[in-house]
């Protein structure tokens, strides 16, 4: 597998000519940037003076193709446990990071107008690297995601986003029983601006009804509005 400490990938530029948002779009295991881009397009429409980007992580995946944030099985095949996850999420996370201060500075945005929307292992990504930055994004938007290192969270120099936690009822790679230690682990952490989501019926994947509650969420940040949905709710998936 090889690496790489500068990320690339592709984007979508504001079609209104004109950057006042960022909608930062990370993917997961095997896929590549162009996987999320296909959400930027649908989006586009409703987001004219958005930039959509959505970089390739930082390792290819070898045979298996497309790219990984960071290994998630051992040598011998068997998956990674959640408790060494922490290690190696750093380097991936200070290259998330290194990207994202580009980017701002690219198209001249402030962190309070970004927005981080991951699936899976992107989605483990936006949730471990964007609290721990100096400063707080608009919005953290997870889709079949996990927290890693949640103790880590309660750290004085946490800073805490909304965030939008979606999740399949049936997701048969990352049990949706995470949905809820995303919730009280944020909760507990003092994240006073947590949506939890679960679709039924849906495995790993995003569906329309989980879309278009993003699409919701992306509006009320951008717009300094609160949610308008209860806490924790299912949707008809």
């Amino acid at each position: 597998m090889t690496s790489s400490n500068i990320l690339n990938g592709p984007f979508l530029p504001p079609k209104s000519g004109e950057a006042k948002q960022i909608i930062m779009l990370l993917h997961g295991y095997g896929a590549d940037g162009e996987d999320l881009l296909s959400i930027g397009r649908e989006l586009q429409d409703m987001f004219p003076d958005t930039v959509f980007v959505s970089p390739n992580a930082p390792e290819s995946c070898g045979m298996v193709g497309g790219y990984q944030w960071f290994q998630i099985r051992e040598t011998d095949g068997s998956l990674v446990k959640e408790t060494d996850l922490t290690e190696r999420v750093k380097e991936p996370a200070s290259i998330l990071n290194s990207f994202i201060d580009a980017q701002l500075k690219k198209w001249g945005v402030d962190e309070s107008q970004m927005i981080v929307m991951g699936f899976s292992q992107g989605s483990m990504m936006a949730l471990y690297t964007m609290p721990r930055r100096e400063k707080p994004c608009a919005g953290i938007i997870s889709y079949s995601g996990l927290l890693i290192d949640a103790k880590g969270l309660e750290a004085p120099e946490i800073v805490k986003p909304p965030v939008l936690a979606v999740h399949g009822e049936a997701d048969e790679l990352v049990p949706s029983s995470n949905l809820e230690e995303i919730k009280k682990s944020l909760s507990s952490a003092g994240f006073n601006n947590v949506e939890t989501v679960m679709c039924p019926g849906l495995g790993h994947g995003i569906n329309q009804s989980g879309l278009a509650r993003g699409v919701q969420f992306i509006k009320n940040v951008f717009e300094n509005k609160p949610s308008t949905a209860m806490p924790s709710c299912k949707v008809g998936c």
